[in-house]
Order: structure tokens, then C-alpha cells, then sequence
């Protein structure tokens, strides 16, 4: 290099901080949402429904405590001592009307307080909105897939149980079950459950509250669900509903069964076959459909000599359908998404993930949860672009923003950065939102 030439210099800068600032919030996007909250009036409902006694010692109403809950979740805080620190953020404060941050065990013991009524005032209100969304979608058709989930705890709630768990076997846990609307991601119905809950427990009388939330404007309904809910009570109920159904076949002489059939090929691969059976305790014989697929081949001597023998993967399905085997695998296998809107419930919105040592404090954290599931699901729903996204995504780019917050003139204002990336589809579900 010529030494005539500059050279570019390089200098940082020194920067000192301290912990000052006030009137800061890092969750500039519950701002609209809240608006939105208000909007539906779900605030003013709520407080109806769990209305607080004013007295001395009473600082917070109950709605500023399961609000703040609603809000953690969205903005993916968990755990009872960490919510407390989030309504210590400068805007969750001003949008609840706190004076200060609540405190952990006011949280807990107010939980407690509101006990089974509480989670079942909530459900049932859960319900009417769940109802009223799917009016708003304008759908006279609908998908259910109902599946069961379980919540791994790692101490000595109450109602944790041991049971099936694949993620921790032995440890105690909740097992809940849910129904998915499939074309709108929506949670329609749920039920906080021990752990020692067998996956179709209760599921008759689960089908029958579901029923009753369902709009009557729906015309068509298609039940869909894996083996865990091969049941013949249950079939009875749907077909009594008039619903469509398709469960996968679980039975312990299952595999007898279907090598016992005529198959017939429909690929290299592929064969189907169909046949009618009664199990045990069940009114009638239904109709079964099954496909063998080869998965590869193994050797074996048959009389001295090796043989090249195919092995199959079995799939067996109970369905009123007119459909073949081969379509309803294809049909089967779409509900796998629903597996992706379980993981968002539980990992996303955090349905779960707070826990008290009460069973009943802890159905109506579970609630509030699903619930904040729904809220982000119905949010994104206005503009189709953001509800293909995940909850953690929309958070990201839209709860998760660092802002200033203004007061005077009798008004509140928040500054977010001027070139924040998503700014515009910020601004544009933001307008959604509100008109």
C-alpha cells in the first residue's frame, strides 16, 4: 500500500449505563393487542364473571390477575414468580391499571381462591367466544381432531399422576385432552386431566360438550383421531350426531386380522383390503379398511432354501367414509399438523407450564393458556399472511418490541423505532385489529 494514502481509522467508543431507565417496556406489541382484548369486551366480560370484593387488604382485582396471565402468555412468560416480574413492565402496568407489580404469592393464593368454580365460570366463557369465532369464519363444514397431551411436572401438585409418558417415563404428570377445529387452528374444546388418565377417558361426554359449542350453522362435521380413541361408545355418539369419523384401529388381535384377509394390490408397494368386525361390547359390526405397505425384504430359509420375504407396516382404520384404505391413510396422515398446533399450546403459548401445587388453580392456569392460544390464532386470522406463522414468530416481530413510553396531555404514547424492520405489517394488523 502507498504510504502517501490515509488510512481509514479505528476507534470505538466507551459506553457507560446504569439501571435508570424508566418508562420502558419490551413488549410494545400488547399494546394493540390489549385494544383488541377490549375490543371483544373480553376484559369487561371477565370481570362480571370474577368479581372482586373490594376491602383493606385487597389491592388487585381478580381480572388484573388472570389478565396479567393472558398477557404473560402471549409474551412467553411462565411460572408464577416470573409473571409477577412482568407486571413490573412499565406498559403491562399502565395497560392493567397497576399501581405496582403483583405479587407472586398474591398471584397463587388468589388462583387458589377462585378454585373449580373459577376454572369452570372460565371454560364456559371460553366457550361462548370460541362459539362466536367460528360463526365469524363464515364455515358450514369443519374438521375435529381430537388428540391427548402430556404435561411432565417435577414435583408433588396435585392430580399429577404417573401414567403413559414418552418424554419422561415414570415422572408424575398432567395428561389433557383437545379438539382442534382443523381449518381454523382453534382449540374448540379441552379438558385438564391426572396423569394417570387413560388417552379416551371420558371422551364420550367430552364429544357431547363439544357438540353443544359447535354453532348450529355448521352443517357437516368430520371426527378425526389416532387409536387412542378407538372406541365403540364413542362411534355410537358420533353417528348418533351424525358426524364422519375416521379412527385408527387398535386392537390386540389386530395383526391376526389382516393376515388373515384377501389383499389387494393396488401398487408395487401398496395393497388394501376391507372387511366388517364386532368387538367387544360394541352394538354392531363396522366396517374396517386397511393397507399393507412393503417397507423393505428379509431373507429366510424356507426348506434349506433362502427366500427374499417382504416386510409390511400395517395401518388399520374405523370410518363411515366411502372412501379406500389407500385414501384414508392419505386422509389420516393430515392431521399430524395438529401435533404442530399441540406443540404452540404447550411450548408457545405455555399452557401448562405454570403450576401451583392446587389441581384446581392449576386447570385454570391451563385454561387462561389455551385461551391466549385461541387470542393469538383469532389475531392472526384477521390477515391470512400471519396466521400461516407460528405464535413464536408473531411474538418475535410483533409483541416483542422496545419502546419509550410517553405520558402528558391526559395521554399515554409509545416510540418504537422508526426503522424497526416489520413496521409496516405492524402498522397494518394493527389497523385490522381495531376497525
Amino acid at each position: 500500500m502507498n504510504k502517501n494514502k490515509q488510512k481509514i481509522g479505528y476507534r470505538t467508543k466507551s459506553i457507560k449505563h446504569s439501571f435508570t431507565g424508566r418508562m420502558l417496556t419490551k413488549y410494545a406489541g400488547l399494546s394493540p393487542i390489549m385494544d383488541y382484548i377490549n375490543k371483544l369486551r373480553i376484559g369487561d366480560q371477565l370481570n362480571e364473571l370474577f368479581a372482586t370484593e373490594r376491602s383493606n387488604a385487597t389491592k388487585f382485582s381478580n381480572i388484573q390477575i388472570i389478565l396479567s396471565i393472558l398477557l404473560a402468555s402471549l409474551a412467553g412468560v411462565n411460572r408464577i414468580s416470573r409473571i409477577s416480574n412482568f407486571t413490573g413492565d412499565s406498559l403491562v402496568q399502565k395497560l392493567l391499571n397497576l399501581s405496582k407489580n403483583l405479587n407472586k404469592d398474591v398471584i397463587g393464593q388468589r388462583l387458589k381462591k377462585l378454585g373449580q368454580r373459577g376454572s369452570i365460570i372460565f371454560q364456559e366463557y371460553t366457550f361462548e367466544k370460541v362459539k362466536q369465532w367460528i360463526r365469524e369464519t363464515g364455515l358450514i363444514a369443519i374438521t375435529i381432531d381430537c388428540d391427548s397431551t402430556v404435561q411432565t411436572v417435577y414435583g408433588n401438585q396435585q392430580g399429577a399422576a404417573k401414567g403413559y409418558n414418552s418424554v419422561k417415563k415414570g415422572a408424575k404428570s398432567y395428561h389433557s385432552l383437545l379438539a382442534f377445529i382443523s381449518e381454523i387452528k382453534i382449540v374448540v374444546n379441552n379438558r385438564f386431566r391426572t396423569g394417570s388418565a387413560y388417552t379416551s377417558n371420558g371422551i364420550v361426554s367430552f364429544i357431547k360438550q363439544t357438540a353443544a359449542i359447535i354453532p348450529e350453522k355448521i352443517e357437516k362435521v368430520f371426527f378425526r383421531a389416532d387409536s387412542g380413541f378407538f372406541n365403540g361408545e364413542l362411534f355410537d355418539l358420533l353417528e348418533e350426531l351424525n358426524w364422519d369419523y375416521l379412527v385408527k384401529v387398535k386392537l390386540k388381535n389386530l395383526t391376526s386380522l389382516l393376515l388373515a384377509q384377501q389383499w389387494n394390490k393396488v401398487s408395487t408397494k401398496v395393497s388394501i383390503c376391507e372387511f366388517e368386525y364386532q368387538a367387544k361390547n360394541w352394538k354392531k359390526r363396522r366396517k374396517f379398511k386397511a393397507i399393507r405397505t412393503i417397507t423393505g425384504y428379509t431373507e429366510v430359509d424356507y426348506f434349506g432354501e433362502q427366500q427374499r420375504v417382504p416386510k409390511y407396516d400395517y395401518a388399520c382404520y374405523c370410518s363411515t367414509l366411502e372412501l379406500n384404505a389407500e385414501e384414508l391413510h392419505e386422509k389420516y396422515n393430515e392431521r399430524s399438523t395438529s401435533e404442530n398446533w399441540i406443540e404452540q399450546v404447550k411450548n408457545q403459548l405455555l399452557a401448562g407450564k405454570t403450576l401451583t401445587n392446587d389441581f384446581n388453580a392449576n386447570d385454570l392456569l391451563w385454561q387462561i393458556g389455551v385461551f391466549a392460544y385461541n387470542l393469538s390464532v383469532m389475531v392472526r386470522y384477521k390477515v391470512k399472511k400471519y396466521w400461516k406463522e407460528e405464535h413464536n414468530t408473531f411474538r418475535d416481530w410483533f409483541i416483542e418490541l422496545l419502546a419509550k413510553i410517553l405520558t402528558g396531555s391526559r395521554q399515554i404514547k409509545i416510540k418504537i423505532y422508526e426503522k424497526y424492520y416489520f413496521r409496516d405489517d405492524w402498522e397494518n394488523l394493527e389497523r385490522v385489529l381495531l376497525s
